[in-house]
């Protein structure tokens, strides 16, 4: 069912989502089961709303339908009857507690300390951000079975443990952040690089993303870590309109117009990295937004600082090492160090089983396999990352790659790959 919500609802009824199971949660308790009786209103919108139309207030329709499925659900279950009369009887929810209330209640509740690190993060993006369970699982490089059974877990672990969803301290909050922190960059990521569908950008998810991590830092001002988040979104999204060109497919980055990136974006981002990075010793979230904010101070491509963007993927593998900062810091040595010195880094992580499952590292190979004067090695290669690319525009593109050395090949010379 949230697949269906990328595409058949806008940004505002997606901010409204995480409202709706926070009244019902509110209400009756039980997370499990007040996210079913959601998930089951989507259902039903999916379905009317095209033929009749978004009703004036979608949070209020999908709370009426949503508490309607709860209450036959209850009904449906002998041994919970008592329970069913009481809720049967209430009149209809009145009060509407506000956006900032709801939104950062659900995101705090979701990372109950009962949870492990990573099924705090996940729920989080399943029952806030509305990813599901296939695009969590990508995200966390694990099989989607793996993901939907720790997902079910959580919600009867936060049941049986005891919700805490009553007025929340900046306590509470603060020591909570981190899991919601990282629940929104992800729900972010799969935004800006779908990993599957058939956009290249999801707008709706960075938008949302966005509005939750402003929320999140209303509520704690002062942490750094919160603020180079919000910056990161920024400066990244500033560079959403020149991402694709007219037929959907992605403009890399150095491609780009840079008179379509949003300044007022690029602004606001920068004075937030800014202030970050300046907060405190250097964190993953503090550095990952200042390499944004240095491609971000380049006019042109050519103008970039690839030596200072290296030197901070340095720092950031040593704080936080992974797949994808690795992967981001060979894509550096490559541009400030030559395609044959990034093909070398990349030779170092032939070996990750979690960028096999993946794309991208092929993708990169491709493109520092073109540069290094190599085109009938790097069109197999863009070829074989589409093969791998769940994403349709993104396969499209990789395909279209493999095509255009291809034929440009089939007019040059034969070029022998340097070794």
């Amino acid at each position: 069912m949230t697949e269906a919500i990328g595409t058949i609802f806008d940004a505002h009824v997606r901010a409204v989502i995480p409202l709706v199971v926070a009244s019902l949660v509110r209400r009756y308790g039980n997370l499990a089961d007040c996210e079913d009786a959601v998930q089951d209103a989507l259902l039903e919108a999916s379905l009317a709303w095209p033929r009749t139309g978004m009703p004036r207030d979608p949070r209020a329709w999908l709370l009426t339908v949503a508490r309607r499925r709860y209450i036959d659900a209850v009904r449906a279950d002998a041994s919970r009857r008592a329970r069913e009369e009481r809720d049967a009887a209430l009149d209809a929810i009145a009060a509407s507690p506000t956006v900032f209330d709801d939104s950062l209640e659900l995101l705090v509740l979701c990372c109950h300390p009962a949870l492990q690190p990573i099924s705090r993060v996940a729920l989080t993006l399943r029952a806030v951000c509305g990813l599901s369970t296939g695009q969590i699982a990508a995200a966390f490089y694990v099989p989607e079975a793996t993901m939907g059974q720790r997902i079910s877990r959580a919600k009867k672990t936060i049941d049986e443990a005891g919700r805490v969803f009553g007025a929340l301290t900046p306590a509470l909050v603060g020591e909570r952040a981190e899991s919601v922190r990282t629940a929104l960059y992800l729900m972010f990521n799969e935004g800006y690089a779908p990993a599957d569908g058939e956009l290249p950008v999801h707008g709706e998810l960075i938008a949302e993303s966005i509005r939750l991590t402003r929320i999140l830092h209303t509520a704690v001002p002062d942490d750094a870590d919160t603020t180079a988040l919000l910056a990161l979104m920024l400066l990244t999204d500033a560079r959403t309109e020149a991402r694709t060109d007219a037929q959907g497919l992605p403009i890399p980055l150095p491609e780009q117009d840079r008179g379509l990136w949003d300044a007022a974006q690029l602004a606001e981002g920068r004075a937030l990295a800014a202030s970050a990075f300046a907060a405190g010793p250097a964190t993953p979230l503090g550095v990952q937004a200042a390499i944004a904010a240095v491609h971000a101070a380049a006019v042109h491509a050519d103008a970039t600082d690839w030596r200072q963007i290296l030197a901070l993927y340095d720092v950031l593998v040593r704080l936080q090492p992974g797949p994808a900062a690795s992967l981001g810091r060979a894509v550096a040595v490559g541009m400030a160090r030559g395609p044959l010195a990034g093909l070398a880094e990349l030779a170092l992580l032939d070996g990750d089983e979690r960028l096999a499952r993946s794309h991208r590292l092929l993708s990169v190979r491709a493109g520092l396999l073109e540069r290094a004067g190599a085109p009938d090695e790097a069109a197999k290669t863009y070829a074989e990352a589409g093969m791998k690319a769940a994403n349709a525009a993104e396969r499209r593109w990789l395909e279209a790659q493999a095509r255009r050395l291809g034929e440009e090949h089939d007019e040059t010379p034969n070029k022998e790959f340097p070794t």
